[in-house]
């Protein structure tokens, strides 16, 4: 048996033939033993050779915990050469097990050399502790010695290899959470190019050049390439466009990416190309070495998935511009206005205007003209906003409805009116347009929401208020608001608890004064004896949603209340009730009149529906099926308040009416001095047309008198009877048939 400090003896036998490698990377072994001998040997016998394409690297430890120590500064180290038996009889296995499970380097190969075959270790330790191979120190020879180096680093290779692949395909799984969190090409770029340095060991100078929107391509083709992103030395040319970087070797690489559509690989940089959906990007980065085979695998497989990330991220830009910009003009939309009116009142910027502007009846040039017109006009309208607008923001925030935002200076009220006033041109059409303006300035911190309230506020007053169009918000506006708020809420308190009332107004013939009607009139008591005026609580109710219901009830009461009195047999020949325009859009409407009159057994001609005349050029097409519906089911049709809009005659001799009411303001000008002419045409016209006449407001002799001259059939007012509750009506008839 040889002694434990025998020198190893490399006999003369025929040793594996060395590579000739001329690589500037190293194997590191490190020989830890405690004698120096041992070192001195493995130096002599390993001494400028080359295995597997490169040149190994020894590293020398004493002790087993200088080799802890060495383990835990150096590394890639590829294979240990470890005795046994140095500070105690099993240091070695003891530092192998801190290599294994302390520094958790699994890697590294390691090979056990001994002179004491009796410290063998078990089969058990070998393949628990991962070792590579063991040698008694006599049988190790030369070409053993070689041959074990060889199969160590052969080992450590593959196990480097797929290591790497696991790692970087974990880099790779876990890249795409934070690719996938990317909602603009900048942010992407940015996380792309970070994990690209990541995933390659590079140190991190490099670029992304990413594919602007076509849409704004100019004249020179490297315009629609921006650089999204750039780390290191090439940071300065961050948001760049490729034709303005001075870097001729990127703007190739770049370049040749893009014809090409695939990857570079190279000593000096490497190039990652990304196209998906019609997009595409180039990752551009600086190496100090060409990529490994392994490396240039995982790259491409980080590249096909970042390609799938990529197209999200462009649609997600596609979405967001969607969700914030309006698909017609291409302006920002409300959504975004809210946000950019957050952002002005977050910054307290005083010298700034947010402006609410209304078309005046902008559904005319739809219904008159088609939807193709109004479009092109309202893309008209964007772009005269925005140029007016100079760097505010504009914003289309309903069908008829834009914002504005900007300075005191560009949004002033005779810029803007002097801007509008100016027809429109859309298609083959030059239009004229009235528009309406709500105004807020802007005078310290303030939520978006109430800037935007306050505005709101004064285009509502203004739309309300006869010759305004612009006016800006004062806090009187907000206390008015506030009062509307409060009677609303009163309102639909009193409505749904049962507290509002129909009365009712009867309509006489100046014939021979018999009572042949009655109208229909919402009231609303407060209980102390007070009642709103319909004028007040019909347009809050209105406001509120409630006048569907409101109606609905109004006209089942109605029907109650003429079904009584016709049990009673003193039921007038018809009753008249009003209809809003949001009940006559309902498509069912006719549908429900005719079931309320089933269910309280009245014929329809006993029921004549009063409508505006503005409610006729609402949505003219609505109102005609609807009528034309009732009518045919015989079902009468008043126009109230004739006279006070607009409505053409030749549109009016379509519409399948019966009688026309002559507003009170007419029948009021036959006593003061103005003369009865109003009075006198709306008369002869009804006549022309075959229609009954009914004057409203008559309240003196004189005015009956008149009437009666001029021809009119009946008439209302409080010289015959003040609006009364249904509980009145028996004793005012009873009255009048004894006074008569």
């Amino acid at each position: 048996m040889q002694p434990d400090n025998e020198i190893i003896e490399f006999l003369a036998d025929e040793v594996p033939p060395a590579d000739a490698g001329e690589g500037s990377e190293v194997w590191k072994v490190l020989v830890v033993d405690d004698d120096e001998e041992v070192h001195a040997a493995t130096v002599f016998a390993l001494n400028d050779l080359h295995l597997c394409g490169r040149r190994l690297h020894l590293i020398h430890a004493r002790s087993a915990a200088e080799s802890a120590a060495v383990m835990g500064s150096e590394a890639e180290i590829a294979v240990i050469l470890l005795d046994v038996v140095m500070e105690s009889p099993d240091a070695g296995l003891r530092l192998i097990q801190r290599i294994r499970q302390e520094l958790r380097q699994t890697d590294v190969r390691i090979i056990l050399r001994t002179g004491q075959p009796g410290n063998a270790p078990e089969l058990e330790v070998i393949r628990d502790y991962d070792i590579n191979d063991y040698k008694t120190k006599a049988e190790l020879t030369h070409t053993r010695l070689i041959t074990t180096l060889i199969a160590a680093i052969r080992s450590y290779e593959q196990l480097r290899a797929i290591n790497d692949n696991r790692r970087g395909l974990e880099l790779i799984v876990g890249a795409a959470a934070g690719l996938m969190q990317a909602q603009t090409p900048g942010t992407f770029a940015k996380e792309v190019l970070r994990q690209f340095v990541e995933l390659l060991h590079l140190p991190g100078d490099g670029l992304v050049c990413v594919q602007k929107d076509l849409s704004g391509k100019g004249s020179e083709p490297d315009a629609v390439h921006v650089i999204a992103a750039a780390a290191g030395s090439l940071a300065v040319y961050n948001r760049q466009s490729l034709g303005q970087l001075r870097e001729p070797e990127i703007i190739a690489a770049i370049k040749a990416c893009l014809t090409e559509q695939r990857h570079f690989f190279g000593p000096q940089h490497s190039a990652l190309y990304f196209g998906e959906r019609g997009h595409e990007a180039v990752v551009f980065v600086f190496c100090e070495k060409a990529p490994s085979r392994v490396e240039r695998q995982l790259a491409e497989v980080f590249a096909a998935n970042a390609s799938t990330c990529f197209g999200n991220v462009k649609l997600l830009e596609r979405l967001n511009f969607v969700a914030y910009h309006d698909p017609l003009t291409g302006l920002p939309n409300r959504a975004r206005f809210f946000v950019d009116l957050a952002s002005a009142g977050a910054r307290s910027l005083t010298d700034q205007v947010a402006c609410l502007l209304d078309i005046v009846h902008f559904n005319d040039v739809n219904n008159a003209l088609g939807h193709g017109v109004g479009d092109q006009l309202l893309v008209a309208i964007a772009r005269r906003l925005a140029y007016t607008c100079g760097d505010g923001r504009v914003a289309r925030i309903g069908a008829d409805r834009f914002g504005l935002l900007g300075s005191a200076t560009s949004l002033a009220p005779e810029r803007l009116l002097t801007m509008l006033g100016e027809p429109f041109v859309a298609g083959e059409h030059v239009l004229p347009l009235t528009f309406t303006i709500g105004a807020c300035r802007i005078t310290g911190r303030t939520d978006g929401d109430i800037l935007y309230k306050r505005a709101d506020m004064a285009l509502t007053q203004a739309r309300h208020s006869p010759n305004t169009r612009y006016l800006e918000f004062t806090p009187d506006m907000e206390e008015s608001t506030h009062w509307r708020l409060d009677v609303i809420r009163r309102l639909r308190h009193d409505f749904l608890a049962g507290r509002l009332a129909v009365w009712y107004q009867p309509q006489v013939s100046l014939a021979d004064d018999g009572v042949v009607g009655l109208e229909a009139l919402a009231r609303w008591p407060n209980g102390e004896g007070f009642v709103h005026p319909p004028e007040v609580f019909i347009r809050l109710a209105e406001d509120a949603g409630l006048i569907i219901d409101i109606g609905a009830w109004v006209l089942n009461e109605s029907c109650a209340t003429y079904s009584r009195l016709q049990r009673a047999g003193g039921a007038p020949r018809h009753i008249a009730v009003n209809v809003s325009m949001p009940q006559f859009r309902l498509p069912d409407f006719p549908a429900r009149v005719m079931d309320v009159l089933a269910t309280h057994g009245m014929p329809p001609s006993a029921l004549e529906l009063e409508i505006t005349e503005s409610l006729l050029l609402d949505e003219p097409l609505v109102v005609l099926h609807n009528l034309e519906t009732l009518r045919r089911a015989g079902v009468l049709i008043a126009v109230d308040d004739f006279g006070t809009g607009y409505s053409s005659l030749s549109y009016l001799r379509q519409l399948p009416i019966d009688c026309l009411k002559v507003d009170r303001s007419f029948v009021c000008e036959i006593d003061s001095g103005k003369g009865d002419l109003f009075a006198e045409t709306i008369v002869e016209l009804a006549h022309k047309l075959g229609l009954r006449t009914v004057a409203e407001g008559v309240e003196t002799a004189a005015q009956v008198s008149r009437l009666r001259e001029l021809g009119c059939d009946i008439a209302q007012g409080f010289l015959y009877a003040h609006p009364m509750p249904a509980s009145e009506l028996t004793e005012w008839f009873a009255s009048r048939e004894m006074a008569g």
